[in-house]
């Protein structure tokens, strides 16, 4: 696959994003303020991994610093995305935080990002296999926060448990 660079919004002429997922800084010259002049070099950034397992670089502009993960990067320049909040998240199709191609991202809403990421778990959203009790989990997120609804001895159960929490947080 070819590799394509755009600018990252509001970092034109200073950082470029990869559809691979890459980041790098472009050459430019800063004057600093003591009035000597710094000429940079075109250079690929190393990310970091946040807390999250997901990657992050730092840009810098003017005086100013801003962390922000790779994933969000590669969205806002190839796929238009728009950071507004937990309306619309990236997701990473394969559920592998780290392969932050642009063929494996997609924008959806914080909804449908919810569904468990586990291998093995259940089909149905909410759902996912609780190993040390050998029971099905029923969660659900209500505003950013993850809500423990129970353990139950088959996955529909489970499942009915979240769609009725759904219906409850809707109505």
């Amino acid at each position: 696959m070819e590799e394509i660079w755009k600018d990252i919004p509001n970092y034109e002429g200073y950082y470029q994003v990869s559809n691979l997922g890459r980041i790098k800084s472009l050459k430019r010259v800063i004057y600093k303020s003591d009035g000597t002049i710094r000429t940079l070099k075109e250079r690929i950034l190393s990310p970091v991994k946040d807390g999250r397992r997901y990657y992050k670089v730092s840009l810098h502009k003017n005086t100013n610093r801003k962390t922000l993960k790779i994933h969000q990067l590669v969205a806002m320049a190839f796929l238009g995305h728009e950071p507004c909040g937990m309306k619309m998240v990236v997701n990473h199709i394969d559920n592998n935080p780290v392969n932050n191609r642009v063929s494996n991202l997609e924008i959806v809403s914080q909804r449908e990002n919810s569904h468990t990421h586990y291998i093995g778990t259940s089909k149905y959203r909410g759902v996912s296999w609780h190993k040390k009790t050998n029971k099905w989990m029923a969660e659900i997120r209500i505003n950013g926060k993850q809500n423990y609804l129970g353990l139950f001895e088959n996955e529909i159960e489970a499942s009915i448990a979240y769609q009725n929490k759904l219906k409850e947080i809707i109505n």
